[in-house]
């Protein structure tokens, strides 16, 4: 190699040490709190199930009760596509879709709830749940999450429960029904890798505190690697978004979680009640939804803590011009939260299940042409009528990565469309190297 050709230059090299050693604490606090997206799979919704009515059949029973529901009032897919609206061209892919992933896997997250959904029960009788819960959970995940040939495994990809807050009237009863749990786990054969906890009507960064140390002394107790657990941070409150200081507290809650946090969930009900929003009127869509999503947004932005949207208590029962009109909501709003980068987000009934997926099916299909052929120029330089930056491509990749993780496309189709594998799009989204 030839000797490299000496530039003029103006600085000494101690001008560039210095600035290098000033900001060093910088460099180390940006690499901490801001890691990037953790490079697993986010579920497309989560599914809320009592404590009590949790079974060893639920996967398999919401699954069913959809495909019901689907027969029923869409029978084909030109049938769901006149109610929705989605195009002719889409309506046979997006249909059969639907109807396999309903067959295979119909729910990717699930939580059993111990708080508003079960509410306040004798403490025996909420003891004797919340083990019963561990026991079913430890079995599902034996069972498996995804044999068709079985009708669909009994556990979804992710399950957990959501126990009561940190609050005083029900702190000590969230405890010991997640120490239950846990233990109930543990006691069966460890922590499944799919495992998720919510911590609901969080108000204080100090209630997030105490989580981390309760987790942490269950680990200490079972022998555990630090950090092996983690939770969802569920915003349903006015003061978890503004603080009385009238700093953003979702932000000092992630700091607070010290790495914790797996995501942030919107609660429609309780927020938009806690600002004063009259029932007939609490939305995802309305405005002070709005304001919060985006303040968490902004606050999670590239922590590597992930969005989820909430959910609509219209439910797709009664007539089938009544379950039309609800199908039309859904879909509509879910719509509207994929537009927002809200990818995930809460369905209440079997029926919703049809319409969560006809709109993320659709919402990744529609655009998978496009994306792909603008990825493909990125990658060879080739220029065209849009120039995308580095960070676009990695935009791009991660909506083809969220396409394939669903089932919207196939392997196939984006190795064809891009030339490119999944290990090639994992390193353009920045997910090269990280596990989970």
């Amino acid at each position: 190699m030839g000797q490299q050709e000496t530039v003029a230059t103006s600085l000494a090299d101690t001008v560039r040490e210095g600035i290098g050693a000033a900001l060093a604490e910088v460099d180390a606090d940006l690499a901490r709190r801001y890691p990037g997206d953790p490079g697993t799979r986010q579920p497309v919704h989560t599914v809320y199930v009592p404590g009590d009515v949790f079974a060893a059949d639920t996967v398999r029973s919401w699954g069913d009760q959809a495909l019901a529901a689907l027969d029923e009032h869409a029978p084909d897919a030109g049938a769901l596509a006149g109610v929705l609206g989605i195009s002719d061209e889409l309506a046979g892919p997006v249909h059969d879709r639907v109807r396999a992933k309903l067959e295979r896997e119909p729910i990717e997250d699930l939580r059993i709830d111990f708080e508003d959904g079960y509410g306040p029960r004798p403490d025996a009788e909420e003891d004797e749940a919340a083990a019963r819960a561990a026991a079913l959970v430890a079995a599902a995940y034996r069972g498996g999450t995804s044999r068709p040939e079985a009708g669909g495994g009994t556990a979804a990809p992710y399950m957990g429960i959501r126990m009561k807050c940190m609050e005083a009237a029900v702190r000590d009863r969230g405890i010991r029904t997640l120490d239950i749990f846990l233990t109930g786990l543990m006691e069966a054969g460890g922590l499944p890798d799919g495992l998720v906890l919510t911590l609901p009507k969080v108000t204080y960064a100090e209630q997030v505190t105490a989580m981390v140390r309760l987790l942490e002394a269950f680990e200490k107790a079972r022998g555990l690697e630090s950090g092996r657990i983690g939770f969802e941070i569920q915003i349903e409150t006015t003061q978890s978004i503004l603080g009385a200081d009238g700093r953003a507290t979702v932000a000092r809650m992630i700091e607070a979680a010290e790495g914790r946090a797996t995501s942030l969930h919107y609660g429609t009900f309780d927020y938009s009640a806690s600002c004063g929003v009259s029932a007939a009127h609490q939305s995802l869509d309305h405005p002070v939804a709005d304001h919060a999503k985006a303040v968490m947004q902004v606050a999670a932005a590239g922590t590597g803590v992930r969005l989820s949207d909430g959910s609509t208590n219209v439910l797709p029962v009664g007539p089938t011009t009544q379950v039309h009109d609800a199908w039309r909501l859904h879909h509509g709003l879910v719509r509207r939260s994929l537009a927002r980068a809200y990818y995930q987000g809460w369905d209440m009934h079997p029926a919703h299940l049809p319409t969560r997926y006809a709109a993320v099916y659709a919402f990744y299909r529609e655009g998978l042409e496009q994306a792909a052929a603008r990825l493909a120029a990125y990658v060879a330089k080739a220029g065209g009528d849009v120039m995308d930056e580095p960070a676009t491509a990695k935009a791009l990749s991660g909506y083809l990565l969220r396409g394939l993780d669903c089932g919207a496309v196939d392997t196939s189709e984006v190795a064809r469309l891009t030339g490119l594998t999944r290990a090639d799009l994992d390193a353009l989204a920045g997910r090269a190297g990280k596990t989970g």
